[in-house]
C-alpha cells in the first residue's frame, strides 16, 4: 500500500498516514493538487488529506479537491498533532528573528507566537518542508514550527516543545483511493446544492432530522462563478447503503439542484495517542 501525501518526509500527513496502516510506503508529494494525480495516475494506490483541526479548523483547498476529483473517500484517520520550534543546533531562542511553518501550524501556534516579540511569521507549504528550508539553507536566525520528527531527518536542534495553543490538538485526515471502502462503511461524506430562497437549507436538512440521521459536520463552500452561492459538505453518521440513507439521499435529489456522494466509509476507530501537554499554554 502506498500512501500519496502533501509535504516532505517528517510531515504530519506521513505520520497519519503511518497510523492508518504501519506497513505503507509514504510517497511525499509537493501540493495536494499532486497528492490526487498520484493516485489518480496509479502511481500511489492512496492518498491522505488533512480535512480539519480540532485548532485551526478546515483545510478548504481539500474539500474543493474533493469536488474536482472523482476519487472517493474510503477511509478516515484521526492524529495527534504536537508542535515544536526547531532550529541549526547551536540556534538560541534570543537568536531568532523569524519563524516558518505551514499556514495551519501557524493558526494552531498562534498564542506562543503572540509572545515572540519582534520576529517575523511566515507562512510556507509544509511544516518539515520549513524545517528542510533551514537546514539547507543554513538559516541561524530561523526556527521552524514542526515535528519531533523532523528535527530528527533534518537535523534540527528543539528550542521549545508543544509550543500548539491547546494540549489535544487534532488533525482528522481522509484517505481516498480509486478501489473499495478500507472497511464496513459507516460514515457518508456528501455535497450539495440548494436554491436561492426561504428556508431552502432548512428543507434540505429535514430529509435527514426526519429519519434520525445525525450531521456530524456541515461545512459550506463558495461556487467559483457564482457569488453568495454554495456548496454544503456534509458527514453523516450512517451508511450510505442504509435504508434511511438512501431514503434521505433520494428525498435531498427531489428538490436540490445537485446531491454528489463524496464517500461512505469507516469511522476511524484507533487507539490515538494521548496529546502531550504544552509546556506554554496560557490562560
Amino acid at each position: 500500500m502506498r500512501i500519496a501525501y502533501q509535504g516532505e518526509p517528517g510531515a504530519f500527513s506521513e505520520a497519519a498516514a503511518l497510523a492508518f496502516n504501519p506497513a505503507a510506503e509514504p510517497w511525499p508529494c509537493e501540493t495536494f493538487d499532486v497528492v490526487f494525480a498520484t493516485v489518480e495516475a496509479g502511481r500511489a494506490s492512496h492518498g491522505i488529506l488533512p480535512i480539519e483541526n480540532s485548532i485551526g479548523g478546515t483545510i478548504h483547498r481539500n474539500y474543493d479537491l474533493l469536488l474536482e476529483h472523482e476519487l472517493p473517500i474510503v477511509a478516515e484517520v484521526e492524529h495527534p498533532i504536537v508542535h515544536h520550534l526547531l532550529a541549526l543546533p547551536g540556534t538560541r531562542l534570543a537568536d531568532v528573528r523569524r519563524v516558518y511553518s505551514h499556514p495551519q501550524a501557524l493558526a494552531q501556534c498562534e498564542r506562543f507566537l503572540r509572545r515572540m516579540t519582534g520576529v517575523e511569521i511566515a507562512a510556507t507549504y509544509d511544516t518539515a518542508g520549513s524545517a528542510k528550508l533551514i537546514r539547507e539553507q543554513g538559516l541561524r536566525d530561523t526556527a521552524a514550527i514542526a515535528s519531533a520528527r523532523a528535527a530528527e531527518i533534518f537535523g534540527l536542534e528543539t528550542l521549545e516543545t508543544g509550543v500548539q495553543d491547546y494540549a489535544h490538538n487534532v488533525t482528522r485526515f481522509l484517505l481516498v483511493g480509486r478501489g473499495a471502502p478500507l472497511g464496513e462503511p459507516e460514515k457518508t461524506t456528501i455535497v450539495f446544492t440548494v436554491s436561492n430562497e426561504p428556508g431552502a437549507l432548512h428543507k434540505a436538512l429535514g430529509v435527514f432530522a426526519q429519519r434520525g440521521i445525525d450531521l456530524t459536520k456541515l461545512e459550506s463552500r463558495p461556487i467559483r462563478g457564482r457569488p453568495w452561492e454554495y456548496f454544503f459538505y456534509a458527514d453523516l453518521a450512517v451508511p450510505r447503503q442504509a435504508l434511511p440513507c438512501a431514503r434521505a439521499l433520494v428525498h435531498l435529489a427531489e428538490f436540490a439542484p445537485s446531491v454528489r456522494t463524496l464517500g461512505s466509509y469507516p469511522r476511524w476507530r484507533g487507539q490515538t495517542p494521548g496529546a502531550e501537554t504544552p509546556s506554554h499554554n496560557s490562560t
